[in-house]
C-alpha cells in the first residue's frame, strides 16, 4: 500500500508515473451504474454496503486507476442524523425545513459511529476487495454543507448562507463548529475502517472572498484537518472556483490542494504553501473534445505539474454525466504512459 502511487504522491515521494483518479468517477456516467442504481433511490444506495463496494468498484475495474473513492454523498451525514432532506433527480439535495435559526440549529445533534455503520461495514470490504489500491474517504466541508442547510437546495448565488453569515456571527460559528464535527466524525469512521486518505469536498466555497474565508470558514476547517493529522492519511482539501483561496485552502492543513480547471498548475503551486501537493486539473468539458485535443491539453497539465512537489492527475471538477467511459479510460492509460520511468 505505502508504494501506491497515489499515496506516495501525495506525501510528494518519487513516483514510477503520476497516479490518476477522477472526481465523480464512478457514477452516472456509466452504464453499469445506471443499472445497479435503476430502481434505487440515492440515499437507499448510499446507506447499503453492497451497492457502495459494487458502485465503488466500478471505475477501478474499468479504469485501471490508482485510488478508488468511496460511493456517498455529501449529505449523508446529515440525513443520518435526522435532517429532512431527500435528493431529487435533476435538482439536488431538497432539505425539508431549511436551518436559518438557533432552535434549528440546536437540533443538529453529533454523529455517532452506529449511525453510520454501514459506511464501516462497506469500507471493509472494499479494503480487502481493492487488495492494496487505495481507498479515498470522502465529505462534504463545512460551507457546503452550510449552504445546503440554510438555501433549503443548490444555490447559486448563497443569499440565505451569506446573510447569515454576514449578520449573525455567532449563530454562523455555532453552526459551522456542529457541522465540523458531524465531518470530522464521518472522516474518522471512514479511515478507521481502512481508508487511506481522505478528501474533503468543500465545493460551493468558491462562492466567498478570501477574507471572508479566512473570518468564517478557515478555522473551522483547519479544526477538521488538525484532528485528523491523527491518522497516518493524506487530507486532500478541493473546492470548485476557489483559485482566489488557494493558499488559504492549503493554509487549513491540507496535504494535498485540488485545482479546479481555471487555474494552471504551475501558478497554484506558488499559491499554496510549501510543501504541499496537486491535485487535477483538466476541463470535465474538454472530455467531448477530439482526443488530439484532450492528449494535448493533458500533456500541458502534466508539464506545469512538474512545478509541484507532487501531482496526482484528475479533472478540474466532476465527470460529467454524459462523459465517454472509453475517452477515461484511454485518459488514464495516456497519462500513465506520458508520466512512467
Amino acid at each position: 500500500m505505502h508504494d501506491s502511487p497515489f499515496l506516495r504522491a501525495c506525501r510528494r515521494l518519487p513516483v514510477s508515473r503520476t497516479p490518476v483518479w477522477f472526481m465523480r468517477q464512478a457514477g452516472r456516467s456509466l452504464p453499469e451504474y445506471r443499472r445497479v442504481r435503476a430502481d434505487v433511490p440515492m440515499l437507499e444506495a448510499c446507506a447499503r454496503p453492497d451497492m457502495i463496494v459494487e458502485i465503488t468498484m466500478q471505475p477501478v475495474r474499468r479504469y485501471d486507476v490508482d485510488a478508488a473513492i468511496y460511493f456517498s454523498d455529501i449529505v449523508l451525514p446529515l440525513k443520518a442524523i435526522g435532517v429532512d432532506l431527500d435528493i431529487r433527480s435533476g435538482v439536488g439535495p431538497v432539505v425539508a425545513e431549511p436551518v436559518r435559526d438557533a432552535d434549528a440549529i440546536t437540533r443538529l445533534r453529533d454523529l455517532e459511529p452506529d449511525d453510520v455503520g454501514y459506511v464501516s461495514e462497506a469500507v471493509g470490504q472494499l479494503v480487502e476487495e481493492l487488495d492494496g489500491r487505495p481507498l479515498i474517504g470522502f465529505a462534504g466541508g463545512p460551507f457546503t454543507l452550510a449552504s445546503y442547510l440554510i438555501e433549503g437546495g443548490p444555490s447559486k448565488n448563497h443569499e440565505h448562507t451569506k446573510a447569515l453569515m454576514y449578520g449573525a456571527p455567532k449563530l454562523w460559528d455555532d453552526l459551522m463548529r456542529r457541522l465540523s464535527g458531524i465531518t470530522l466524525e464521518f472522516l474518522k469512521v471512514q479511515l478507521a475502517a481502512g481508508a487511506s486518505a481522505v478528501q474533503l469536498f468543500d465545493s460551493w466555497v468558491g462562492a466567498l472572498s478570501a477574507a471572508d474565508y479566512r473570518a468564517s470558514v478557515l478555522p473551522h476547517t483547519s479544526w477538521i484537518f488538525e484532528r485528523l493529522g491523527e491518522f497516518d492519511a493524506p487530507r486532500i482539501h478541493f473546492g470548485v472556483g476557489t483559485g482566489e483561496l488557494l493558499g488559504l485552502l492549503s493554509e487549513a492543513g491540507a496535504d494535498v490542494v485540488g485545482v479546479d480547471w481555471r487555474v494552471p498548475l504551475d501558478s497554484a503551486a506558488q499559491r499554496v504553501q510549501p510543501g504541499t501537493a496537486l491535485q487535477g486539473n483538466l476541463d470535465p468539458a474538454a472530455l467531448f473534445a477530439p482526443w488530439e485535443v484532450i492528449a494535448e491539453r493533458t500533456r500541458d497539465i502534466l508539464d506545469r505539474g512538474r512545478a509541484s512537489d507532487g501531482h496526482i492527475f484528475n479533472l478540474g471538477h466532476g465527470v460529467l454525466p454524459t462523459t465517454d467511459p472509453d475517452t477515461l479510460a484511454r485518459l488514464t492509460e495516456f497519462v500513465h504512459e506520458e508520466t512512467r520511468h
